[in-house]
């Protein structure tokens, strides 16, 4: 036990003064066409309409990106050159969980048309029933298209646990990799998409990117280890909706608080600021919603020297508060989104 609160104690001296977490992009307006990353789960397992989506409507948002002429980017592309602005926007394709069912229906059509993308793993479910096994893993892992992320062992609420049970179940995780394939993926995915200050600092650390849950378009200025994607499944895969999501833009900012994404009782509703570049076009015609006492309505929104502020009408309810800003500049739809857990404590 002592051995164990020593190490924590230096994981949190390590992260409160080695983060990579804190805003080291280029910070000044890009005009990056960005990186839109989309998730799936499931594949035809229709019993589980939240995270499953039909390959009929999956062939169907192939077939849009590819006559919008978007690419699908490779993850080491999009590693190798994420700082640098992108003339034309790209798609990152990612599957969280390793479902069994994307083994079987998805696999190989992306095997055959040899689309690139990220397959986050959780390595405690490896083999269960429903999930893919380490023999089918390494089938993928092998070929040129396609990378392995890391996606915890569990899979729980990791946002529920002490840090230190955080920790262990990562580095747990990382052992397993490093027995089952040599390595210890660099691209982390938050399970449900949530994470603490310490989480993020932590996987700052010990990770190059990292993904979250909350919607929005990837450019330069996005920080690296709360990177957002559009969650798809058959309530968000209809055809007309997918069709306005794949044609979003970045909206580029500077600075977004809180840092914090757990909210407390004390801080909820939370002091929210959104700092923009001085040369961004149309910024005042920002709309934005969110669903503080769990209504969905327009924010009440005041701007002021560059800066948005959001004036929440009351807190936010568990387990998620969210935010969604848009902006129409010039014809381009530009989005970004904020995710919060709320604590009852």
């Amino acid at each position: 036990m002592a051995a164990s609160i020593i190490k924590l104690f230096i994981v949190i001296f390590l992260l409160s003064t080695n983060s990579k977490a804190e805003d080291n992009n280029i910070k000044q307006y890009s005009g990056d066409e960005g990186v839109l990353s989309i998730m799936y789960h499931r594949f035809d397992e229709n019993k589980y309409p939240s995270t499953n989506i039909r390959m009929e409507f999956f062939l169907k948002h192939v077939q849009l990106i590819n006559s919008l002429n978007y690419e699908f980017i490779h993850p080491n592309e999009f590693k190798k050159k994420f700082d640098i602005p992108k003339k034309q926007k790209k798609i990152l394709l990612t599957i969280d969980d390793g479902f069994q069912s994307f083994y079987e229906v998805a696999w190989p059509f992306l095997k055959k048309n040899e689309i690139p993308f990220i397959l986050f793993i959780s390595t405690e479910p490896v083999g269960n029933k429903g999930y893919m096994t380490w023999d089918q893993i390494k089938e993928i892992e092998k070929e040129s298209f396609t990378v392995i992320g890391h996606h915890s062992h569990t899979h729980e609420y990791l946002i529920k646990k002490s840090n230190e049970e955080f920790i262990n179940d990562i580095e747990t995780a990382n052992s397993i990799f490093k027995n089952k394939l040599g390595y210890v993926p660099d691209l982390f995915s938050y399970p449900f998409g949530e994470y603490s200050e310490f989480m993020r600092n932590y996987i700052s650390n010990n990770f190059t990117f990292a993904f979250g849950q909350h919607s929005g378009v990837i450019d330069v200025n996005k920080e690296e280890f709360q990177l957002p994607r559009f969650p798809i499944n058959e309530k968000y895969g209809e055809i007309e909706r997918f069709t306005s999501i794949i044609k979003t833009y970045p909206l580029e900012y500077k600075h977004l608080l809180p840092k914090e994404k757990k909210l407390k009782k004390i801080d909820n509703p939370p002091v929210f600021s959104v700092e923009f570049f001085e040369n961004q076009k149309n910024i005042k015609h920002i709309s934005c919603y969110s669903n503080e006492g769990n209504k969905w309505e327009k924010s009440n929104t005041k701007f002021a020297n560059n800066t948005l502020n959001i004036e929440f009408r009351e807190a936010f309810l568990p387990r998620r508060g969210r935010v969604n800003c848009s902006l129409n500049d010039d014809g381009k739809w530009r989005w970004f989104g904020a995710q919060f857990i709320i604590d009852q404590n």
